[in-house]
């Protein structure tokens, strides 16, 4: 066995690292969630014995630095455009639906633990639901953003949102219910409303303060050395959630804001931050799911008895819980059809934030038989809500009618911050040819040139005389772009707005 000291601990970590890498290609090739076989790395390596850890508080600390990243990238990816339309439904997601799954799966959680002689009150079995309560935003963002299909009814931004945004209630339930378990101490359903608003806006209030203060800050840093601005925005990032915390407001909620102000104003060197950023994201959701998986073990999660609970729990959730709370705190928006709610349903995946949750009461002091039966069934639901939900997202799309394959684009250009024109690509049809097959027999707004023609792979930049084809796919850089959708929007041709 190997024991996780400072002489050994960069070999370790570049073993279980590249180990986790080359286990994420095959998951990807087989359409599983590379997260839960990041997961299994982990549980492989503690339970063959390999490496030994057993640190909650290290568990915890990394979870926390992985789920700011995770969060204030996802939001720095999120347009204000795309969620516009789904604020409110999110929201109701975000809290409402958390605290139904949460009361729903504590009831059937109390009423199944005697039949295997562990008799737990109400509100242990309420902590235990309430850790599992909202879903997971890195499982969420990971899986819907490798996936190439597209979703009707905005649902992606909807489901993105939900899961970058809920994370608060489950927090604020935890917290007050591990109190409850470990002390005795009780707070009244006013206090914990008024904990509850104090924390949703101080956190509201400080994301967005610090987001636009990242802004304003960046864009008049003069750096000679580009690579200082990703880590100037990592600072800010990581000052929004401790700041927000040391306030009593919720530092995840604050986090995913800043990142969502970020990501929607101009800011210079953007491209190379977003970059930055999807790759830190993406070593850190590594490195949280491997500690998770070193941090249990696998003969604990194989007592009969302990396996079969979990699995009920797990799929209670998944089958009645979940679509239950989803139908319920939804009923007042009636533009999504049943099809839009079950898949709604479906993606509600567990990972990340709930093992970490279910840290909190073992790091309390709870007895340490309660404490490591809700750490184990969190484990095992998390586990089951990623082999079944999280293998079959694409499937299940299609399977509804909601999917559409989402258009590749030929052309990867960057314009440079500081300039305000607008990239367009359109696809050409029988009604753009109408007046003539040449570029310069085309109607395009003043102020709008195509800048490259992509024509089966082949590119080459178009002249007036040049002749265009059905199918041909135009670059257009344009100051006018409000015009030019109209225009194309008027004729039935496909464009995608690029910048």
């Amino acid at each position: 066995m190997i024991e996780i000291s400072s002489e050994n601990f960069v070999l370790v970590g570049a073993v279980l690292l590249f180990v986790a890498v080359m286990a994420g290609k095959v998951a990807y090739r087989f359409g599983a969630p590379s997260l839960l076989l990041f997961l299994g790395v982990g549980m492989l390596f503690s339970g063959l014995g390999f490496i030994s850890f057993n640190s909650f508080e290290m568990t915890q600390f990394i979870g926390m630095i992985a789920l700011c990243i995770i969060l204030f990238t996802g939001g720095m990816e999120t347009k204000y455009s795309q969620i516009r339309p789904v604020v409110a439904p999110g929201v109701v997601l975000a809290t409402v639906g958390v605290l139904l799954t949460a009361l729903i799966v504590a009831l059937f959680i109390w009423l199944i633990a005697p039949i295997w002689g562990r008799h737990l009150a109400f509100p242990v079995a309420m902590l235990m639901a309430s850790t599992m309560a909202s879903t997971d935003s890195a499982s969420v963002f990971s899986i819907l953003r490798t996936k190439k299909q597209g979703l009707q009814q905005n649902l992606r931004p909807l489901l993105e949102l939900e899961s970058g945004s809920n994370d608060p209630v489950a927090y604020m339930l935890t917290i007050l219910l591990t109190g409850m378990v470990t002390q005795g101490e009780s707070t009244s359903i006013p206090g914990a409303l008024v904990m509850f608003l104090v924390q949703m806006v101080v956190g509201v209030i400080c994301g967005y303060l610090i987001g636009r203060a990242a802004v304003w800050v960046i864009n008049r840093m003069k750096f000679s050395n580009k690579a200082l601005y990703p880590v100037l925005l990592l600072a800010f990032a990581f000052f929004s959630f401790a700041f927000t915390s040391l306030l009593r407001g919720n530092g995840y909620l604050a986090v995913y804001l800043s990142g969502l102000v970020v990501g929607n104003m101009r800011l210079d060197n953007k491209h190379e931050m977003v970059n930055f950023f999807d790759g830190f994201q993406s070593l850190w959701q590594i490195v949280m799911f491997l500690t998770l998986g070193l941090l249990v073990n696998p003969k604990e999660l194989l007592q009969p008895d302990l396996l079969i609970m979990g699995s009920l729990v797990a799929l209670f959730m998944i089958f009645v819980a979940r679509p239950a709370a989803v139908f319920l705190s939804m009923a007042p928006f009636r533009k999504f059809t049943t099809k839009a709610r079950l898949y709604i349903s479906w993606v509600g995946l567990r990972g990340a934030v709930p093992i970490i949750f279910a840290t909190y009461p073992m790091l309390a002091g709870a007895p340490e038989h309660q404490a490591r039966l809700l750490f184990n069934i969190v484990f095992l639901v998390t586990i089951i809500s990623l082999l079944v939900q999280g293998t079959t997202v694409s499937g299940m799309a299609n399977l509804l009618g909601l999917a559409y394959e989402e258009r590749e684009s030929p052309f990867k250009v960057n314009l440079h911050d500081s300039i305000t024109s607008v990239l367009s690509e359109v696809e050409v049809n029988r009604s753009m040819l109408l007046k003539g097959e040449t570029l310069k027999e085309i109607s395009l707004p003043d102020n709008t040139l195509v800048m490259m023609v992509c024509r089966d792979g082949d590119y080459f930049v178009p002249q007036g005389k040049t002749r265009l084809l059905l199918g041909d796919k135009l670059l257009l850089i344009s100051d006018r772009h409000e015009e030019l959708q109209s225009a194309y929007r008027d004729l039935g041709v496909e464009f995608d707005i690029k910048q």
